[in-house]
């Protein structure tokens, strides 16, 4: 046997035995463990632009305190949700000056696409996203992801799951699909439908196309 030959063959061992780690490791991410009582839970929201970042604040509105400390995800390009989430924090600060959402962080990342881009070169923009993504992931280690269809969300999520392959922290992903979501998915709920936990759409006609999804009515 040739020494080429060799080398292909241990390779090819070393690459199975890796998909074998990486696939146990995910089995045992996903096992069922014993709820711990939490006094808070680290949020980490994915806001796109225009009505995508409205509907995310309007599903925020909803949630208790204990969902703190709140990070946002915003693309580096979007002044404009920057400045919508600022005044969201100050809104609920001003209602109940007791409340914790004073707790909160904007971070940037490229966007996955921008508009009109090419879909060729929008393949290497996402990756460079994830790349970028992924050590803000760990270092927020947030307990739940949430998000409603923004391109910038799909390399969060990706991350959030990589730390759950890779047995750092189990995180939590919530997908809500958007309002104006009648009949079909958007391209980043047709990705995410795969890989969040809970998968929510907001008409009884998506519902029945895609039945293991999660139908609660108008929520935003």
């Amino acid at each position: 046997m040739s020494v080429v030959l060799l080398l292909a063959v241990g390779g090819g061992v070393v690459v199975l035995v890796l998909v074998l780690v990486l696939a146990l490791r995910l089995w045992l991410v996903l096992q069922p463990g014993t709820p711990v009582p939490r006094k808070s839970l680290s949020l980490l929201a994915v806001a796109g632009s225009g009505g995508h970042t409205t509907e995310l604040l309007r599903l925020l509105e909803n949630l208790s305190d204990a969902y703190s400390p709140r990070h946002y995800i915003i693309a580096e390009t979007d002044e404009m949700s920057a400045q919508k989430i600022h005044s969201f924090e100050r809104s609920r600060a001003n209602k109940d000056p007791s409340t914790m959402f004073l707790k909160y962080q904007i971070h940037l990342i490229p966007r996955s696409r921008e508009v009109k881009q090419p879909w060729i070169s929008t393949v290497f923009t996402t990756l460079y996203s994830i790349w970028l993504s992924f050590p803000l992931t760990l270092r927020v280690k947030p307990d739940l992801v949430l998000c409603n269809g923004p391109g910038t969300c799909v390399p969060i999520c990706i991350s959030a799951l990589l730390l759950g392959i890779l047995g750092i922290k189990k995180v939590i992903i919530v997908y809500v699909e958007s309002i104006c979501r009648v009949e079909n998915l958007s391209l980043s709920g047709k990705i995410l439908f795969h890989l969040s936990d809970y998968f929510v759409v907001q008409w009884p006609t998506l519902k029945e196309k895609y039945p293991k999804s999660v139908y609660l009515g108008r929520i935003v």
